[in-house]
């Protein structure tokens, strides 16, 4: 329980300073409180007036976070400039596109990571390890956004791009973890009384990688949501990727801080979750 109370107040202090170095970021950016709308021709001085009078509404950059914390106790996150909707009825809106995006790609890159690092390891063949490593080396070299465009150009599915960005990271760490395993002393003893590589591998190597596999799920989440923001935008999916590019486009400062303890709320929730189950099998273990 302890440990548990110090992840939570982790979380929700990454969360506090998260938010507002977001705010400072957008309030210190170049252009905000600027408004296409300017350019309009047709506006006289008073409209012109008006709409700078509308971005100055939030006075300094303490008082518009206190006064968005306190809104944020009461469940209202504001409204959004750029689309003139309630902020909450965005995120509800998007977050579930978001979340089936991320969850396909994490399931599509760890299942074709861990089973080629698998296949790299126990066939101990150097062909197939340089095969698979190069593969996987080239897809790393590739942007998210060239993928998403190569993506579009072949009018294939867009939420199959953060598959193959999460791949090259979950095999070249799986593949050198497995490898690290398979070469333990009490790993070469099973192998030598006769053990088949199917019991080698779920008995005596996944066992000892486990706690630090779990740790890399963590971490993949963060590398997904981080790559749904040009894929969702490239791809014209409706997420929260694509809302976050509009919102930066706007200088839309409630959208984009109430999107920002989003992402780190959940990076910091799969992060702390991998570290507690991962400590719990260590634990376990010893």
């Amino acid at each position: 329980m302890r440990r548990f109370a110090r992840h939570a107040a982790r979380i929700l202090i990454i969360l506090l300073l998260g938010g507002f170095l977001g705010a400072t970021l957008v309030r210190l950016a170049p252009g905000f409180g600027t408004d296409e709308e300017e350019l309009d021709s047709r506006l006289n001085q008073q409209s012109i007036q008006a709409l700078r009078q509308s971005h100055t509404n939030d006075g300094s950059l303490g008082q518009f976070y206190l006064h968005y914390l306190t809104r944020l106790l009461h469940g209202d996150l504001g409204t959004s400039k750029t689309l003139q909707q309630p902020v909450t009825r965005l995120l509800a809106e998007r977050f579930p596109e978001t979340l089936k995006s991320v969850g396909m790609g994490l399931a599509l890159g760890w299942s074709l990571g861990l089973a080629l690092a698998i296949v790299a390891v126990m066939s101990r063949s150097w062909f197939i390890d340089l095969f698979t490593s190069l593969a996987a080396g080239a897809l790393l070299c590739v942007p998210a956004a060239v993928l998403a465009l190569l993506f579009v150009i072949a009018q294939a599915p867009g939420r199959l791009v953060l598959g193959l960005v999460v791949f090259p990271k979950i095999f070249r760490y799986a593949r050198n973890l497995l490898a690290r395993s398979a070469s333990l002393p009490h790993v070469l003893t099973a192998r030598a009384k006769g053990l088949g590589g199917f019991r080698v591998l779920l008995w005596h190597i996944l066992p000892v990688a486990a706690p630090q596999l779990l740790a890399l799920a963590g971490v993949s989440v963060s590398l997904a949501f981080a790559a749904s923001i040009p894929v969702e935008v490239l791809c014209d999916l409706p997420g929260i990727g694509q809302l976050a590019w509009k919102a930066a486009m706007g200088r839309d400062l409630q959208l984009l801080v109430s999107l920002t303890m989003v992402v780190t709320a959940v990076t910091l929730v799969a992060n702390s979750a991998s570290d507690l189950v991962g400590r719990s099998l260590r634990e376990g273990a010893a």
